[in-house]
């Protein structure tokens, strides 16, 4: 019956790769690699390698490269290595050390000593590796659980206006897009992916607050009257009224970009937006880029009081001006984009 566990001892001498094997092979699938090169080989295509004793000084590739490759992938976080060595040399071993070795083991060796601190490093290894994977799932579903929710607020929005049922779908998508090639053109608005996600995810909620206005206001055909006009502006704080009185449902981040953008997704760069009066980079730069996709995605839409514009003229009057003032840097973005919208 085959093992569970697999041990790959890499040196360049048969002797010492003889020795060690008969030591583990009791416990361990053994595998052998005679130089770095072929190590490599064997870690790139097994997924079941529990460690690696590992010499330093061999052809091809030595003991070094082999975690420097390691360090590369990845792998070196989930494998165990021991570095098995004659070498007195200190700055080799600390590198050794530096690249993520777990242990150093000088020839000539005792099995049993070694045995013993390979087995204890290999269990604490697969209860961290489980741990991890525990909590990726974890993770994942809490993940799961946020987007239900904030889609599940959204098809609220659905029910009381007919027309932002498929335009709060495309805003996540939209807004992920136009985030990430701003941050990839403008270092200084760069966001990490993961955060890039959950900004996604919040944009969503931009108009929740809507949830508060009237029908008749919401679903009005014609222009609005001043009077109209105030009362629909009051969706951007009835929304963070909404999400104020449940923040502790959903993810914080998610939460914290749901709000911010709910409240800041109608200001302007100049600003003479609300309901702050925020300008320039006082808007957060999710925020900004929710306000130029929340024009694009409305123009290019059917509303009641108003036909869906082509994409190419919608653009044409977002860069142009005729929707509001937007961040120059975003309008330089969102021309990039324009062919994936």
């Amino acid at each position: 019956m085959q093992r569970e566990k697999t041990l790959l001892i890499v040196d360049d001498i048969e002797i010492n790769r003889m020795i060690l094997a008969d030591a583990f092979q009791d416990t361990y699938n053994i595998l052998e690699a005679g130089d770095g090169e072929q190590a490599l080989e064997i870690i790139g295509r097994r997924k079941d390698i529990s460690a690696v004793l590992l010499d330093l000084l061999m052809p091809k590739k030595d003991g070094l490269d082999v975690l420097r490759d390691m360090n590369r992938t990845g792998k070196i976080k989930y494998i165990p290595v021991f570095l098995i060595t004659a070498a007195d040399s200190t700055e080799m071993l600390l590198e050794g050390y530096n690249l993520g070795a777990i242990d150093i083991i000088r020839k000539p060796f005792m099995t049993q000593f070694l045995q013993r601190r390979v087995d204890h490093i290999v269990e604490l290894y697969e209860q961290r590796n489980e741990l991890e994977h525990v909590v990726k799932k974890q993770v994942e579903k809490f993940n799961r659980l946020n987007r239900s929710l904030v889609e599940m607020l959204a098809s609220i929005i659905e029910f009381r206006d007919c027309e932002s049922g498929e335009h709060v779908k495309r805003m996540s998508g939209l807004t992920k897009i136009l985030m990430t090639e701003v941050g990839d053109t403008y270092p200084e608005y760069a966001v990490r992916e993961k955060e890039i996600e959950k900004i996604g995810t919040a944009s969503i909620l931009h108009d929740i607050g809507k949830i508060a206005i009237p029908d008749k206001i919401l679903n009005k055909p014609g222009r609005l009257t001043n009077e109209e006009f105030e009362i629909m502006k009051q969706h951007t704080v009835k929304g963070c009224e909404i999400l104020r009185s449940m923040p502790n449902v959903m993810d914080r981040d998610i939460y914290n970009y749901s709000y911010d953008i709910c409240r800041h997704h109608h200001e302007r760069w100049d600003g003479k937006g609300y309901p702050d009066g925020l300008s320039g980079d006082n808007i957060s730069i999710w925020a900004q880029v929710v306000s130029v996709v929340d024009v694009y995605d409305a123009l290019t839409s059917e509303r009641v009081y108003k036909s869906a514009y082509d994409s190419g003229t919608a653009v044409r009057m977002i860069l142009n001006g005729e929707c509001g003032a937007f961040n120059p840097k975003i309008l330089k973005a969102f021309e990039k984009i324009v062919e994936r919208l």
